[in-house]
């Protein structure tokens, strides 16, 4: 990971407006995302955590500018991504591209891979002839693990690892710095999942690529990412390097969601597991104060009245307020959260 900053997200914010026969008198309004900042730089792989429905493909899509934000900038190598005209963002986009969720869903049907993987050379106009557009598909698809001579056939006659890796070769085939992947492995099996993992890790070497990588499976995230990014109902609850969150999380819900993981020995899955009760708020009528108060088994009557700010605690930042910000004395750290024996992920990963 390099100490320059290849994306600067500041105060990020999407609000969705949305039509009811609820909501008869005011439009409702869907808060996705709100008031997110951090930093990418380049050469890491940034995850994005949380449950689904958190904001996380939301916030994916506001970085590459796919959707416009109600109230924030991103800048991408020191441009303002708001501040550019459509041409200009046309040719910023050749620098930045996303490798989607669905496999299937993503590709054409109608197209052969060599034409799926063509477009954005044929969009941007990189070369002048067919023949070198072919010959840089079939570079594409070697690099990708997928035989040339397979380019003239169609997605349906691909496997869902397959076809994913079409998806990886079209998001290579403009060089860009940036990849944005939104759970590229989570509807693959778990054999084909470490395929495609070990392919990107060897892709981001190779191609000196930045990932910021959205899942929901914390093994994968643990697996790949240099950093981690917890949010929660469109709120960030915590950043930071990797193996700090997944050895001693600060935000209570962090650890709620590293207990949630399930554990591959069958005598230990009872062992520690505190699970969170009730349901997600609306996004639409988001809690007052901290928005996992009415989750939160740790929750005070502040909680429900301030709204807790991003802290520096221990090299990274953890959305605490004044009385959850770990303090030391004596005894050391003390918040109730943090007493406690730590996780059987913990206890592995030292």
């Amino acid at each position: 990971m390099g100490d320059k900053k290849l994306v600067e997200v500041n105060g990020l914010t999407k609000e969705f407006r949305v039509n009811s026969s609820i909501w008869k008198n005011s439009r409702a309004v869907v808060h996705a995302v709100t008031d997110v900042t951090f930093d990418i730089y380049e050469g890491e792989t940034l995850a994005l955590v949380g449950e689904s429905g958190c904001g996380k493909s939301t916030l994916g899509r506001l970085i590459l500018s796919l959707i416009e934000p109600t109230r924030g900038t991103v800048t991408f190598d020191g441009v303002n991504m708001q501040s550019l005209k459509s041409e200009q963002l046309r040719t910023m986009r050749r620098q930045m591209q996303i490798i989607f969720q669905d496999p299937y869903a993503s590709l054409n049907p109608r197209w052969t891979i060599r034409d799926i993987v063509a477009e954005p050379l044929v969009t941007h106009k990189v070369y002048k002839t067919k023949d070198e557009v072919t010959a840089r598909v079939q570079e594409l698809l070697k690099k990708c693990g997928i035989r040339p001579e397979y380019m003239n056939r169609y997605p349906h006659q691909f496997s869902g690892g397959q076809r994913q890796r079409v998806g990886i070769a079209r998001a290579l085939a403009l060089n860009p710095k940036l990849i944005v992947c939104d759970e590229p492995v989570s509807a693959l099996d778990v054999s084909i999942q470490s395929q495609v993992l070990n392919l990107l890790g060897d892709l981001q070497k190779e191609m000196a690529l930045t990932y910021l990588f959205i899942s929901h499976d914390l093994s994968v995230v643990r697996y790949l990412s240099d950093r981690v990014c917890v949010m929660f109902l469109g709120k960030m609850c915590e950043l930071g390097v990797t193996r700090d969150i997944y050895d001693k999380p600060l935000h209570p819900y962090t650890r709620f969601l590293l207990e949630a993981v399930p554990k591959p020995n069958p005598r230990l899955r009872k062992e520690d597991k505190n699970m969170l009760e009730g349901d997600i708020p609306s996004p639409v009528n988001p809690p007052s104060g901290c928005r996992f108060h009415t989750r939160c088994p740790y929750a005070k009557d502040i909680c429900a009245q301030q709204e807790p700010a991003l802290r520096s605690v221990e090299g990274r930042l953890s959305l605490l307020s004044k009385l959850q910000c770990p303090r030391r004395n004596g005894a050391g750290i003390f918040p109730p959260y943090l007493r406690a024996k730590p996780c059987q992920r913990a206890r592995d990963a030292l």
